[in-house]
């Protein structure tokens, strides 16, 4: 038996509603997420190392990391001295501002030698220190290994070896210079006939008239006795 469906009450198709249709532009913040997840690169990271160290001669020198440079430190420096040019630890990738950075240095005779303002602030991806001082020696003929770590999640570190040489006295000329110049201008092989003529022109002083000897008058009863016997 067939049962008659009243056509009004029947199911029909209708198209899918506007409101299900996903939005323009909410499409495209979605395929931006993704690349919002990705490290944000400077400029600079698509240069080299070397083109970077190009543009900056004698202040950066490269670490055993890829991710930072660092300034050069001279060679041979006095202990608790400031440096010449302020310590700056530039990234080469993406650090947020804010980072802590820090510095330690150590040899095979100082493990941890004593810094001053060793702490710095990652900034626009440069650190600069403030006052940077070596307060420790760092022994005869030995330089420190500067370890460099950037308080990231997760932290990086950055090796800067045989960076500088740190005594009490800090660099001084060689020896031999020292010498030269400590020795009088005189020298053997000048004549001794300018000294003897300018002695030999200095008139003899005698003693003025009254003077009293601390002897009590012996040197004229005896310069009047050798007179008297000149003239029998």
């Amino acid at each position: 038996m067939r049962i008659p469906v009243d056509p009004s009450t029947s199911r029909r198709f209708s198209p899918p509603s506007s409101s299900l249709q996903p939005v323009a532009g909410k499409m495209s913040d979605a395929q931006q997420e993704p690349n919002a997840a990705l490290p944000r690169l400077r400029q600079h990271d698509n240069r080299t190392m070397e083109e970077i160290i190009a543009d900056h001669p004698a202040e950066l020198v490269r670490t055993d990391s890829p991710n930072f440079l660092c300034s050069v430190l001279p060679s041979h420096w006095r202990c608790n001295k400031t440096l010449p040019v302020a310590f700056k630890v530039v990234a080469l990738g993406d650090v947020s501002d804010g980072t802590v950075v820090t510095v330690m240095a150590g040899n095979d005779e100082n493990y941890s030698a004593e810094l001053r303002n060793a702490s710095a602030v990652m900034k626009n991806q440069v650190a600069r220190f403030n006052d940077l001082r070596f307060v420790g020696r760092s022994g005869r003929g030995k330089s420190f290994t500067l370890t460099i770590t950037v308080f990231t999640n997760p932290p990086q570190v950055a090796t800067y070896h045989r960076a500088i040489k740190v005594t009490v006295d800090g660099p001084r000329e060689p020896r031999n210079l020292r010498q030269a110049q400590s020795s009088p201008p005189w020298s053997y092989e000048q004549p001794y006939t300018p000294y003897l003529t300018t002695a030999a022109r200095q008139p003899f002083s005698t003693p003025a008239a009254g003077w009293t000897s601390p002897f009590g008058g012996h040197i004229e009863t005896v310069w009047s006795n050798e007179t008297s016997t000149q003239h029998c």
